[in-house]
């Protein structure tokens, strides 16, 4: 009888190790995982950034609209990474600058014309959606994260360690709407 007690408590604690063991290795590929969404993002946000800065600086756009799109994207480049929160705000404003100069079809339209502009446009394009897409990857993965580390195996055994809880990136990222719908989608 002892003999089967305590072969019990012996597959209770090895199977215990076991999913604790397994927790602790999907937690640290989630956290793997975050941080190369977040590289990637912060990849994706340098090239729309660039080339906002080429599009400003190529003579398509008036001088005002111009001043404003190399304002936000010198701010939006210049961004600080220790500051979420300011980076994330500069990057909005960024779109925020993109959606008023690329406002309107007949503008754009006009800018497709030039076959620099054009290919400006389709790299902006490009960009803005990876940028989407790696956001999305990005909150995907913290959303993930968070709910794992928020059960009670989690938290009772500590199997993020001393790991700080991750923050999804919030920031608007929605293709100006002079650019018309998207044709992947």
């Amino acid at each position: 009888m002892n003999a089967v007690i305590l072969w019990a408590i012996g597959l209770f604690f090895l199977l215990l190790a076991w999913y604790l063991s397994n927790t602790a290795g999907r937690l640290d590929r989630l956290h793997r995982k975050i941080d190369i969404s977040r590289l990637a993002l912060d990849a994706q946000l340098l090239r729309r950034s660039s080339v906002a800065l080429e599009l400003s600086s190529s003579g398509i756009f008036d001088p005002a609209a111009s001043m404003l799109l190399a304002d936000a994207a010198h701010h939006a480049r210049t961004a600080s990474d220790a500051d979420d929160a300011a980076r994330s705000r500069a990057e909005s404003d960024l779109t925020a600058a993109l959606d008023a100069a690329l406002q309107y079809p007949e503008d754009v339209a006009e800018v497709r014309r030039d076959p620099a502009g054009a290919e400006l446009l389709d790299e902006l394009e490009a960009s803005i959606r990876r940028v989407e897409i790696s956001r999305r990857f990005l909150n995907d993965a913290v959303r993930g994260c968070r709910q794992l580390r928020g059960q009670r195996a989690a938290r009772w055994f500590w199997l993020a360690g001393r790991t700080a809880l991750p923050q999804s990136w919030e920031m608007d990222d929605t293709p100006p709407q002079g650019l018309g719908p998207r044709s992947s989608q």
